[in-house]
């Protein structure tokens, strides 16, 4: 468990983290396929083969995660198809508890996301999170993801956090496993980030699937 004295600052994601990921499966993996294969005359089959191959070519990097890159990559309205599917945006169920509770303890919660920031705007419209954070960081502000080593120096050095003393959540294990290389003292691997599929198996880090558990 969790020793939550020695925990000053939690680093929080958003995707699959504090919000329901079945959001952003559905769009990326049917709702932007659908539109491909319209726009280019295929079969929905062909596009989705083609949109995986383009998403494993920058997985891991900022490309994978600009609306902007993938505007320009596949000639399509991103940011208008996200608000089309907008009503799939929910927050995990417990998470208000837990940031409330984490408030009440005195810690400073910061939302550290790769989403770019017009993604996270229109996420904080549908859920209001950010009424329980102290501080947002979006990854595109320094052009770099979590999975990067400069990311972490870059961010601690503008936050100030102790990374002895920072407990960081994610549902990515290559973000974690980033966060650990960097230095992070305490981690914690979300285990069922999207509603609608199978919980995780997560043997190399402490998870969870209700936050209300560690508490």
């Amino acid at each position: 468990m969790l020793n939550w004295s020695k925990i000053d600052t939690v680093l929080l994601d958003m995707d699959g983290t504090l919000l329901d990921l079945h959001y952003d499966t559905e769009f990326w993996l049917n709702v932007v396929p659908q539109q491909h294969a319209l726009a280019q005359n295929i079969s929905f089959e062909e596009a989705r083969a083609d949109i995986l191959k383009r998403y494993q070519a920058v997985s891991g990097k900022i490309q994978w995660y600009c609306s902007d890159y993938w505007e320009a990559q596949l000639n399509l309205p991103i940011l208008e198809l996200k608000r089309q599917s907008a009503h799939l945006i929910k927050i995990r169920e417990d998470v208000p508890h837990f940031l409330t509770e984490l408030r009440r303890a005195g810690k400073e919660l910061i939302l550290l996301t790769n989403a770019h920031p017009e993604c996270v705007m229109l996420k904080f419209e549908h859920t209001a999170i950010d009424n329980y954070l102290d501080g947002v960081v979006s990854t595109h502000e320094y052009g770099v993801s979590k999975e990067q080593q400069s990311l972490w120096h870059k961010v601690q050095e503008d936050l100030g956090f102790d990374k002895r003393r920072t407990l960081f959540v994610d549902d990515s294990l290559p973000v974690l496993h980033a966060a650990r290389e960097y230095g992070i003292e305490h981690l914690l691997a979300v285990a069922n980030p999207n509603s609608q599929q199978p919980h995780n198996d997560i043997s190399d880090y402490l998870s969870v699937t209700d936050y209300r558990a560690i508490i």
